[in-house]
């Protein structure tokens, strides 16, 4: 019984150590680990010509925050013929249904602040739904740099979600 107890004890600190930091985060600058953060806000606003994202191919994650809902998170990236793109699995999987709100959002309002390496771009995701030239590419990789297999055609069920972070369109 006093075994029981002191887990019951631990599990409840350990979920409110957890919960604290949740809270922390969403209020930072960025996000902290698995937890969502705030608005990216340190780091220097790129504003040149667009970028030869070759630089990143071997970067692992970047933080990416969707202007709204003001929302930062760590995510995979992918590097294809010097163009950066993101995709979001396990979309038809209960867990994905639930877990996985930011593509719905990015559909909705594309917008989006992704910081590497110290330094902040403004993007547009675009969903990509029929290229099959460059669903591959990205598809291989995925494979190659994270070792998960990631097919293709799974654009075609909705099982994965693959993004383009295209340039934003000039303010009128």
């Amino acid at each position: 019984m006093r075994f029981i107890r002191w887990a019951l004890a631990f599990i409840a600190l350990v979920f409110f150590i957890l919960l604290c930091v949740g809270v922390i985060a969403r209020f930072g600058d960025g996000p902290t680990g698995f937890f969502p953060g705030g608005p990216l806000q340190a780091g220097d606003l790129y504003t040149g010509p667009e970028p030869d994202w070759t630089f990143a191919r071997d970067i692992g994650e970047m933080e990416f925050e969707l202007v709204e809902p003001e929302q930062s998170r760590t995510i995979w990236l992918q590097v294809h013929d010097q163009k950066l793109y993101v995709v979001s699995g396990y979309m038809n999987s209960p867990v994905g249904k639930v877990w996985k709100k930011w593509p719905a959002q990015a559909e909705t309002d594309g917008r989006a602040v992704i910081r590497l390496n110290d330094r902040r771009y403004e993007r547009q995701l675009v969903r990509i739904l029929e290229d099959d030239e460059v669903l591959n590419g990205i598809a291989s990789e995925v494979s190659r740099k994270y070792g998960v297999p990631f097919p293709a055609g799974a654009a075609e069920s909705g099982d994965v979600w693959f993004f383009a972070l295209e340039p934003r369109p000039k303010s009128s």
